[in-house]
């Protein structure tokens, strides 16, 4: 399915029109997708990217269906004590419990994106795609080393990939040595032309602003403190973060990223924080990283201690520090709040940082160059997009 491709503008800036995506053009890329009826919020950082590519390469959409025993072949699949015991490697082969589809064109890359680990069985009901398609990458975001063990029966099918590329740092090579092919790892990034509150700056209205995981203690310290001095606080109301959306992904993005750019702190924390059984010690950059500092709001919480973090946020004050129990929350944010001229300049440093260096577009490039693939006039459009929009921010700075 050929769905059209956006030309999205930017405002003009002080009579200067930013310049218009060009049509999307360039190598074939097919884009198989769940995104018609898995609605997870998890997911939709997902969509987000796939949107991205979608504007800036010339991409079919294959959209896989939900077919008739969906719902049990789905919980059967996801129980890892089953798949443990699977030692035939049989189940590693099974459709998921989705309607067959088929590559029916000839393509330059057959691009398979998992937000989770066990989204790859789902590629076992696409035919046609490794002789209709030059080259094939299979793109992980959320990939834990130590559980792969738990993984051993079904993860072998990562070697029918060219390239298999994971967002987190510290999973490559373990997953390298368990599959016998080296992996590559591509960050997390974000829709920054979305999300960045720049040029016609919006009120930050809101105090703090938290969404998705969060450790109790600074939460409560939060709760707290707008009860008692009346600061606006937003945060989550729901206790799963894997909940299904109300709406569509889109709606949901943009009033996310609405929200963020109301917003004078934004709560982070390493990926899957309060879920040491599942990370076992391992720190990853979360997605909310990437999201708060497009949005320009100042980030508080914790800086994972990793390699990927020191590389991708290496700009001062890119996270405000609080203690991990809340002790000093109220303490070290009512600090910050005081003083406006340093939060504005945090604001801005952040937005700029992330249109320069997070937007998809940009792991998109690194993807194609992986998958020995040129990119495209619309990516470099996109690029040069962004970089002018970062110009605007910057001479904001002397205004």
């Amino acid at each position: 399915m050929n769905i059209p491709k956006a030309s999205v503008g930017l405002p003009a800036y002080n009579g200067r029109p930013l310049e218009v995506a060009e049509e999307a053009d360039g190598p074939r890329v097919c884009l198989p997708t769940v995104r018609n009826f898995a609605r997870h919020i998890y997911r939709s950082a997902g969509y987000e990217s796939e949107d991205v590519l979608t504007e800036s390469a010339n991409t079919d959409l294959l959209h896989l269906e939900p077919g008739k025993q969906f719902a049990l072949r789905a919980r059967l699949l996801w129980n890892m004590k089953l798949l443990e015991k699977d030692v035939s490697r049989g189940l590693a082969y099974v459709n998921p419990g989705l309607r067959p589809a088929r590559v029916t064109k000839d393509y330059d890359l057959f691009m398979f994106v998992c937000p989770v680990h066990m989204d790859v069985l789902n590629f076992n009901v696409i035919r046609g795609w490794k002789k209709r398609c030059k080259t094939s990458v299979c793109w992980i975001h959320e990939l834990w080393a130590a559980n792969l063990p738990r993984y051993k029966h079904w993860l072998f099918r990562l070697r029918e990939f060219d390239h298999v590329i994971l967002s987190f740092k510290d999973s490559v090579e373990a997953v390298s040595d368990a599959i016998g092919r080296r992996c590559h790892h591509v960050p997390g990034g974000v829709d920054a032309l979305r999300f960045c509150p720049y040029p016609n700056s919006p009120a930050r209205v809101i105090n703090v602003y938290s969404i998705g995981r969060r450790l109790k203690g600074p939460h409560q310290a939060l709760l707290k403190w707008a009860s008692d001095d009346g600061i606006f606080y937003v945060h989550d109301t729901f206790g799963n973060p894997g909940a299904t959306l109300a709406s569509d992904y889109l709606t949901h993005r943009n009033a996310y990223a609405n929200m963020a750019k109301r917003s004078q702190l934004f709560m982070v924390a390493p990926g899957s924080v309060d879920l040491t059984n599942l990370t076992r010690g391992q720190v990853e950059v979360g997605f909310r990283y990437f999201e708060g500092a497009a949005a320009g709001a100042v980030l508080v919480g914790q800086s994972p201690n990793c390699e990927a973090f020191q590389r991708s946020f290496d700009w001062p004050d890119s996270v405000v520090e609080i203690n991990p129990d809340g002790s000093d929350a109220v303490e070290v944010l009512t600090a910050l709040l005081a003083d406006q001229n340093k939060v504005a300049g945090i604001s801005r440093r952040n937005a700029t940082e992330a249109l320069l260096r997070h937007d998809w577009v940009y792991r998109w490039k690194e993807i194609f160059a992986i998958a020995g693939i040129k990119p495209t006039r619309a990516m470099e459009a996109r690029e040069r997009r962004l970089k002018a929009l970062a110009a605007l921010v910057g001479e904001e700075l002397f205004i």
